[in-house]
């Protein structure tokens, strides 16, 4: 019945279609459904932990699974046999939809052992999980059963390098084409150098460097003091850049330096872009990163934040000593530059300079083809060097100078592209602060909040700093946030041009 019912809904959301309507209603219900049996699958997964650990939850995962696996064949094996092609316009569609819908699904577990969570509530908690964002409505994390902390972790993991790209790696063998996918998952700029020439292959590679660095932050957590159940789940997140933990004071719990030095490299890893570390595995060289501009912009800009906020806090007597200040300067500031979201200190008590200089940081950060979100290092190093150009025909109107990075012209189109993004980013963050203003919530928490889940980072200010979580907020508000994890996971185009009129004509 679920099913049946999510079929009707996408045919509905699809019917508009003019071109080829029905070949792309079957396309994208066709691999919607595959995505769909993929997740019962991770179910699997945590129904083996349930009865090995005997939670109690087992039964809650078997029946979520089979939920799962019939709707999703119900959609997959009708339109197995129907001629499919993914459009630009298709792709968008796809992307769109599989973040909006999959969530739906994965709320199964949550809906079913947690019985007085609300749906909304268990929607945010599974969007904050498949968007990394971790942000959480849950309280009591240290009391849930392993299973279920482990699924909200693996949601995570799985998100981090983006649902549609796992699905693309292996679209092949159903003869459909992924590279309109992969354009939709990642408008802008795309590294494609030295990586391989098929989509597929481009997938599974930079999926293959993702479980090997996850594997070793395993290793690394475990040797630092975590049990190799925080272990793993912890290194789903910090790979993700999500940000959930097993307990309610986030890293705080364990008072590990040797934690938080491992967690904060990690991070930074996660954080650059991933075709880099696929470059500079198969060349076996660091020379991959020292040619990457936006990883050397990223490192010196968070790295120096990290010296300079630590100045502050203990100049302001936050701390004793400068080493101590360091230690915690750089664990939170990186954490949420990252746009990770782990907490180590309630950082909402520091000067609010830092704080907020944490979450300005969390905007521009993170590299493309990163696990990270918000705006990302090279729009922003384009969109500073498109000012430094604009100064410059000011002084020398007739003079021709084209943008470069490196020894790479920028082409215009990027450049416009950029901007676009840019004034989407700032126009939709202006909407949902005001959004949350008028459902009666306070400036800093309404602001703090929209930058953390626009970004996909996870804790604001206030009232939904470090220390406390988004439990508190009305059904309006969480769906508010929800939203914007949406919007930004999607880079804002996949979901923003669907309200184009121009995108549902011929």
């Amino acid at each position: 019945m679920q099913g049946e019912k999510t079929l009707i809904l996408i045919a509905l959301i699809l019917a508009p279609l003019e071109h080829n309507s029905m070949n792309a209603i079957f396309t994208i219900i066709n691999i919607f459904g595959l995505v769909t049996m993929g997740f019962s699958g991770l179910m699997v997964t945590c129904l083996l932990t349930s009865a090995i650990v005997d939670d109690g939850v087992a039964a809650v995962f078997l029946r979520a699974t089979l939920i799962a696996l019939l709707s999703g064949a119900l959609m997959f094996l009708p339109t197995l046999h129907i001629p499919k092609k993914v459009t630009r316009q298709t792709g968008f569609l796809l992307v769109a939809i599989t973040w909006s819908i999959t969530p739906v699904f994965c709320t199964l577990p949550l809906m079913l052992y947690l019985t007085e969570l609300s749906f909304v509530d268990a929607y945010f908690e599974t969007v904050s999980s498949l968007t990394t964002t971790g942000a959480t409505t849950l309280s009591g994390l240290d009391q849930l059963p392993m299973s279920i902390n482990l699924w909200r972790h693996e949601l995570q993991w799985i998100g981090g390098m983006g649902i549609i790209i796992l699905a693309v790696a292996i679209l092949p063998i159903l003869g459909i084409g992924g590279m309109q996918l992969y354009k939709a998952e990642s408008p802008g700029m795309v590294k494609e150098s030295d990586l391989p020439p098929r989509i597929a292959q481009t997938a599974k590679a930079l999926w293959l460097v993702y479980a090997g660095i996850t594997l070793l932050c395993v290793l690394s957590l475990r040797l630092a003091g975590m049990n190799w159940f925080d272990a793993i789940c912890h290194a789903f997140s910090a790979m993700s850049l999500g940000g959930f933990s097993t307990h309610d004071n986030s890293i705080g719990y364990f008072d590990s330096l040797s934690i938080e030095m491992v967690l904060t490299l990690f991070q930074l890893l996660a954080a650059i872009n991933f075709a880099s570390h696929f470059v500079a595995l198969r060349k076996r060289s660091f020379k991959p990163y020292i040619h990457d501009r936006e990883a050397r912009t990223f490192l010196v800009l968070v790295l120096g934040s990290c010296l300079m906020t630590a100045s502050v806090l203990w100049q302001a007597g936050t701390y004793p000593d400068y080493l101590t200040a360091l230690r915690h300067a750089t664990f939170n500031l990186v954490t949420i530059a990252t746009t990770s979201g782990y907490a180590s200190q309630d950082f909402n008590q520091w000067p609010i300079f830092v704080p907020m200089w944490m979450l300005f940081l969390c905007c521009i950060s993170a590299s493309s083809g990163s696990t990270g979100g918000g705006i990302r290092m090279i729009r922003t190093i384009i969109l500073m060097k498109q000012a430094r150009l604009e100064l410059f025909k000011f002084i020398h109107p007739f003079a021709v100078k084209s943008m470069k990075i490196g020894d790479t012209v920028v082409k215009d189109k990027i450049v416009t592209s950029v901007t676009g993004f840019i004034f989407l980013y700032f126009i939709s963050t202006v909407i949902l602060v005001f959004m949350l203003l008028f459902s009666g919530m306070d400036f800093i928490s309404a602001f703090s909040a929209i930058i953390a889940c626009f970004n996909n980072t996870g804790p604001g200010l206030n009232q939904v700093g470090p220390a406390s979580n988004y439990e508190s907020l009305s059904d309006i508000q969480t769906g508010i946030c929800t939203f914007a994890m949406l919007l930004g996971r999607v880079q804002i185009f996949s979901i923003v041009i669907l309200f184009v009129p121009e995108f549902w004509k011929k």
